[in-house]
């Protein structure tokens, strides 16, 4: 007896093939901090030409993990949305690290350990300094990730003292684990998360650095977090 194929299948397939390209992964990866980008900033990126990149670009928006707008000559594009950021850090994090290819320069090996030290994973803190943060919340009784991820009253109250507003009531969770692809421990997604990275930005205790996704803790950012979290700077560096 045939049995009937799973209708999801093909889809899948479909969303499969979009990422199975080196140079549309590597697209998908750079747009993960949260910023929209020209087609020509891309293309330099990935080193490939700007026709080259017109074309995976246009797949990569008619498969739904890209929009599209324009402003005069130039076409921006950026995720589609927050469920695609985290599907594209949720594959990266199943990459094992010693898959990753070594890095080329002098140059190329200080990005990554950038990176590695702190960046912004779409609109949220990762890399140690998401760890950090993430643990700091849970050993003040902050955040629970004993059961799940959830913000305590405590927690609550702590976001509001600290001036950084939640929006509640939408369809994305207050807080989500978003498994970290260097540490490979989770840290803190979700509108918490976003709201977290979104004012130590704003308040310039994080601040980018380069063209990647890399951060860094200002000094106001080092005395903010030990006053706000008991952290000690050299955890932060």
């Amino acid at each position: 007896m045939t049995r009937a194929k799973d209708p999801v299948g093909p889809g899948l397939a479909a969303l499969a093939g979009l990422m199975a390209d080196e140079t549309r992964a590597g697209f998908l990866l750079a747009l993960l901090d949260g910023r929209a980008w020209t087609a020509g900033e891309l293309a330099r990126r990935a080193g490939v030409a700007p026709s080259t990149a017109s074309e995976h670009l246009g797949k990569l928006v008619a498969g739904g993990l890209l929009t599209e707008e324009r402003q005069g000559r130039h076409r921006y594009v950026r995720l589609a949305d927050t469920r695609v950021a985290q599907l594209v850090e949720d594959l990266a994090a199943q990459v094992t690290p010693g898959a990753a290819e070594r890095p080329r320069t002098l140059r190329e090996a200080g990005a990554g350990s950038a990176m590695a030290r702190g960046r912004t994973c779409y609109d949220h803190l990762a890399g140690r300094l998401g760890i950090v943060l993430t643990e700091a919340l849970t050993g003040r009784g902050l955040l629970r990730q004993d059961t799940g991820f959830a913000l305590t009253e405590a927690g609550l109250r702590w976001f509001d003292a600290a001036g950084i507003p939640l929006e509640r009531g939408g369809r994305r969770p207050l807080t989500r684990a978003c498994l970290d692809w260097t540490e490979r421990r989770p840290h803190l997604a979700g509108t918490a998360g976003a709201a977290l990275c979104r004012h130590a930005l704003d308040a310039r205790w994080c601040v980018r650095i380069g063209s990647d996704r890399a951060v860094k803790v200002t000094p106001d950012g080092e005395r903010a977090f030990a006053e706000l979290l008991g952290i000690e700077a050299p955890a932060l560096r």
